[in-house]
């Protein structure tokens, strides 16, 4: 596939659905319905004009969240909803491809409060 040049960057977004519980430092549980959203970027588009393959993104997307459902976040693991991000990034990261990359990821609950984990590529 031709790749186009450009000297402007886009974005693109997909999201799912993911129920969590995860256990608090003082012996609290804590519960949240959230949209997982990863936002990928490149410079300019491919020769579909596209970031990349939406599909693609979301199948990725649903294998990894998949050992998630259904399961306490402590017993995978995992501290916090910022430790889900950050572990939601690396496992994405080998699964985008270049010139394409993982931007930040987004856990938006249901009154629409955000936490978002941006990558740093610094």
């Amino acid at each position: 596939m031709k790749e186009k040049s450009s000297k402007y960057v886009f974005e693109a977004a997909v999201q799912r659905p993911l129920g969590i519980v995860f256990l608090h430092p003082n012996g609290t549980w804590e519960g949240h319905d959230y949209l997982v959203e990863v936002v990928v970027e490149r410079e300019g588009l491919d020769s579909f004009d596209v970031v990349m393959d939406f599909r693609e993104l979301e199948a990725h997307l649903d294998v990894i969240l998949d050992p998630f459902r259904g399961k306490l976040l402590s017993d995978l693991g995992i501290k916090n909803p910022i430790e889900l991000a950050k572990h939601l990034v690396n496992q994405l990261e080998r699964q985008v491809l270049a010139p394409a990359q993982i931007k930040e990821i987004n856990l938006i609950d249901g009154h629409q409060q955000r936490i978002t984990y941006r990558v740093d590529r610094g």
